[in-house]
């Protein structure tokens, strides 16, 4: 069996992916023979977080620690060289696919309550290939009698044609970030993008510049949908789409590691319900009751 589990293989048109169980990871996308996101092979262990889904909250969370209903919780370190939990509970568990299709499937996994995180939660992910490109939607529903602390957010690395990040234009509709310590990338205070290497509110080249910042002030078109976008020299490239209500933030990561194959070879974009460490600072943390169910969905297609 393959490390990343069964193999979902989707096509519609000039678009093609394959979505893999463990994780419900994104682990190929492409539109025709061009790749539209940092992919890794069936017979690897995924690298990293590369096209999972992040929940039940997305980004870091300070010491793993949090308070929620006066009750102060300690989470498993799952980035231990910065001392902070990362990425949720559910991207490295096996999802079941519950229903697919040529062109869709739907995977679904039960977080079951744990000492550190004691809400049980419906989780489903679908996938789904159609003229417009993949459309990527997570839905939570509160199984438990009690509310719960919630965030999610998915994890592409976007590739735009040839070359690597250095190489491409991107386009990035926010208004402000978050300024984080240089050591543990914690969030600090929100900074305006005026005058700083972070102004992609006009497009332009990446060069070398170093970004694993969320952004937020999000300007969404006139449909509503925020939009970024990533063009390589030819003018080809790739934009992600989402709702800016349902999404505020969005982390962009220049995938800086030097030595590594994918070392700038795609850029993170991942559109947030909550900015880092949302367990802690309640900043647009989800805060679902029994019962209760949250929704997002974000696009990506091919320029």
């Amino acid at each position: 069996m393959s490390p990343s589990g069964t193999q979902v293989e989707l096509r519609h048109g000039d678009y093609s992916a394959v979505v893999t169980q463990v994780g419900a990871t994104l682990r190929t996308l492409h539109h025709g023979d061009r790749p539209l996101v940092v992919g890794f092979g069936a017979d690897e262990i995924r690298p990293a977080h590369r096209g999972a889904v992040l929940a039940p909250w997305p980004n870091r969370i300070a010491d793993g620690r949090y308070t929620f209903g006066g009750q102060t919780r300690q989470l498993p370190l799952t980035e231990p060289d910065r001392h902070n939990a990362l990425h949720g509970l559910v991207t490295w568990v096996r999802w079941e696919v519950a229903a697919q299709s040529s062109d869709a499937v739907e995977l679904a996994h039960r977080l079951v309550p744990q000492p550190f995180y004691p809400h049980p939660l419906e989780l489903r992910v679908r996938y789904r290939l159609d003229d417009a490109g993949l459309h990527w939607t997570v839905a939570a529903t509160n199984a438990g009698d009690g509310p719960a602390p919630y965030g999610t957010a998915p994890h592409p690395y976007l590739v735009a044609g040839d070359g690597r990040v250095d190489d491409w234009s991107l386009e990035l509709p926010a208004a402000e970030y978050l300024e984080v310590t240089p050591d543990r990338l914690l969030p600090v205070s929100r900074a305006t993008v005026d005058g700083s290497a972070f102004d992609f509110r006009a497009s332009r080249t990446l060069d070398d510049v170093f970004i694993d910042h969320a952004f937020t002030s999000l300007s969404p078109e006139s449909d509503g949908r925020a939009r970024v976008r990533l063009r390589a020299a030819d003018g080809r490239g790739v934009v992600c789409t989402w709702d800016p209500a349902t999404c505020p933030w969005v982390q962009i990561h220049t995938a800086d590691r030097p030595g590594d194959p994918g070392h700038r070879a795609g850029l993170a974009v991942e559109p947030m319900t909550c900015p880092p460490d949302a367990f802690n600072s309640g900043t647009d943390l989800v805060k679902l009751s029994p019962g209760e169910s949250h929704e997002t969905t974000w696009t990506i297609a091919a320029l």
